[in-house]
């Protein structure tokens, strides 16, 4: 069984770095501004399945691989980062659609392509590698329970806080876009914002050393 002492201490140190503005962040941010608050939170499932795979990985030690190969690490971490400033491009090409007209609303980018999308920016999340395979471990006691099972528990509980902050992210986001899309100019500027922040995003994480996750 996973002790109460541990589900506080990771807990308290998970939802320090989950605060922090990431990728994830950054991502659900530059959706709900590009799309709106029902993309954005299709959007936070998405990522939020996507760190669910990574912890699941951790947990049954593949994490280890991607924690000590630079190799791998590079490769998962550029395929994320080209992925963000496609999909800022993509958010680019299509700022004029963020007019809103309340008689009938529109939503350029469906839930399931948001879900999928989400995904992809989860796993490729620096950030969850360094929740899962770093911060994680030494929370785990041997001598109380299943290793693997202990890390699964702690890492479940960091998902669920990451979905509750992104979650408030994108409603927040969602609601600040609404007022910028009622002006066609003003829905354009947060258009290009949105986008703009997806590529620099993407850039970023591509920049960003191994010794940095």
């Amino acid at each position: 069984m996973v002790g109460m002492d541990q589900l506080l201490g990771f807990g308290v140190a998970a939802l320090v770095l989950i605060v922090i503005p990431g990728p994830s962040v950054v991502f659900v941010v530059g959706r709900a501004v590009s799309y709106g608050q029902r993309v954005a939170l299709a959007s936070v499932l998405g990522n939020t399945l996507g760190l669910f795979v990574v912890m699941t990985l951790v947990a049954v030690g593949l994490g280890a691989l991607v924690a000590e190969s630079i190799v791998v690490f590079t490769v998962i971490k550029l395929l994320g980062a080209a992925y963000l400033v496609w999909l800022g491009v993509q958010a680019l090409r299509h700022r004029d659609a963020l007019r809103v007209d309340t008689s009938t609303p529109r939503t350029p980018l469906t839930r399931a392509a948001a879900i999928r999308q989400g995904l992809v920016v989860g796993v490729s999340n620096p950030k969850g590698f360094l929740i899962f395979a770093a911060l994680l471990p030494p929370f785990v006691d041997p001598d109380r329970s299943s290793v693997p099972v202990q890390m699964f528990v702690l890492g479940t509980l960091a998902v669920v806080l990451g979905l509750v902050c992104d979650t408030v992210w994108a409603l927040a986001a969602g609601r600040a876009r609404d007022w910028f899309a009622s002006s066609p100019r003003r829905g354009r500027a947060l258009g290009t914002v949105g986008g703009t922040s997806m590529i620099g995003l993407g850039v970023g994480m591509a920049l960003t050393g191994h010794e940095t996750r």
